[in-house]
């Protein structure tokens, strides 16, 4: 990462990241020549659209930060003259599925309970591979963290779940998954996956994701 990205407070080179004066949006584009943010403020209010083009660096990264953007902006990117807005690659959240638009989240807020947790050992353990949508009647993060206590008095120290990328319908094994930062929306927000993650630590289990990046 260059100077001036971590300078502004960014962790990671490319997605939506918050900083303290707004939201800090980096995508990498080599092969366009314009990059155009097109963000809603207020997802709930029609007509509440900017639009703002963004500098382009040597490498091809498009960057710029808007001031009166926070955690739940909806935002895409548009590309050239194309006038499609497109979500973001890193996207941590599509609230409408993979072709949506991206929505702006802030991991800093969640209130972790899991400060004793310190890991599994690698041998030795009894693993269980989930699948969060039919795990469940509900196939919800949050029906799924209600049975974690009785997998662990069932013996289980580790739950796999299976791939949670987002991905197009209503249902899948996740195998097919986009946008690969972005839980899918059909479990729940990413505060529910934390907060499953968060409650498997306090019952003694171990969460690690069977991830897909070519199938």
């Amino acid at each position: 990462m260059t100077t001036v990205h971590a300078s502004l407070g960014r962790r990671l080179p490319i997605g939506a990241e918050i900083i303290p004066e707004g939201v800090h949006f980096r995508v990498w584009a080599p092969h366009h020549r314009r990059v155009a943010l097109v963000a809603r403020p207020d997802p709930q209010r029609d007509g509440s659209a900017l639009t703002e083009s963004m500098k382009r660096d040597e490498q091809g990264y498009f960057s710029v930060s808007i001031a009166q953007l926070a955690a739940g902006a909806h935002y895409g990117f548009r590309l050239d003259d194309d006038p499609q807005v497109l979500p973001d690659p890193a996207s941590r959240y599509q609230p409408h599925g993979p072709d949506g638009l991206s929505q702006v989240v802030d991991p800093s807020s969640f209130a972790w309970t899991d400060r004793s947790w310190t890991g599994i050992e690698t041998a030795g353990q009894v693993i269980y591979e989930m699948h969060v949508g039919t795990f469940t009647t509900q196939g919800t993060w949050n029906a799924a963290a209600a049975e974690l206590e009785e997998l662990s008095r069932f013996g289980v120290t580790v739950v796999e779940v299976m791939p949670v990328a987002d991905f197009p319908g209503r249902f899948g094994w996740g195998y097919d998954g986009v946008c690969l930062f972005a839980p899918t929306r059909l479990y729940g927000a990413p505060d529910d996956f934390r907060r499953f993650v968060d409650r498997a630590h306090g019952c003694g289990v171990g969460v690690i994701l069977d991830v897909v990046y070519n199938h």
